[in-house]
């Protein structure tokens, strides 16, 4: 009888394999991204809160070249979604060259991205005499949120280039699953998905009006 319910039981699953079982690495990966998530929920409510309550919150961002360079910033980024999703394919159907490849793309999109969104602080920092702790307009809290939150994307950004790097110098040797490129791909659109939260309530809400 027992054979019988276990049998059953197996051939519920089609695959034989238990739904709660999951890759350690995955797992991993999953219980950091929610707790990255609760961190940056937390930074973008105090923006938004401090942005709410005080009717003198500044627009400071010109459509060029904050608004131009930030768009640009989010379709580098979305790119490199797309490029990350394809390596994902590639070493699942065992095609390491084309992996390293789209892996060299997905860098490549977030090195643009920390590029751009330097040459965009220098001159917030150099034109506008934004800081973290003092500008213009003085709302302190302004700058002081706006760096944290845009400072802790943009670190995420830089670790995961350097993160996707290890992954593709593993690739290239003939070493790493088809998982682990999975998990990497994991963490890049955890960090693209925080960006299209980041570039509306920052950027866009923030346009200087003439």
């Amino acid at each position: 009888m027992s054979t019988q319910v276990s049998a059953a039981a197996e051939g519920l699953w089609a695959g034989g394999g238990s739904p709660y079982r999951t890759n350690s690495k995955k797992l991993g990966m999953w219980l950091f991204i929610i707790s990255d998530s609760l961190t940056f929920s937390a930074l973008l409510f105090a923006y938004t809160y401090s942005r709410v309550s005080n009717p003198n919150w500044p627009t400071p961002f010109h459509f060029s070249p904050s608004i131009i360079f930030s768009s640009i910033m989010t379709l580098a980024l979305l790119s490199s979604s797309l490029t990350m999703v394809m390596a994902v394919h590639a070493m699942n159907h065992g095609n390491r060259k084309s992996t390293s490849g789209w892996i060299l793309a997905t860098m490549a999109g977030g090195a643009l991205f920390v590029g751009l969104h330097l040459t965009e602080w220098m001159n917030l920092i150099h034109e506008e005499h934004v800081t973290p702790f003092d500008n213009p307009w003085g709302v302190p809290l302004f700058g002081g949120t706006f760096f944290a939150i845009t400072g802790l994307h943009m670190t995420h950004v830089v670790i995961g280039i350097i993160y996707l790097g290890i992954i593709w110098q593993a690739v290239v040797r003939g070493k790493f699953k088809a998982e682990d490129v999975e998990v990497a791909g994991l963490y890049w659109h955890f960090v693209d998905l925080v960006w299209m939260f980041v570039f509306p309530l920052v950027y866009l809400m923030s346009v200087q009006r003439h």
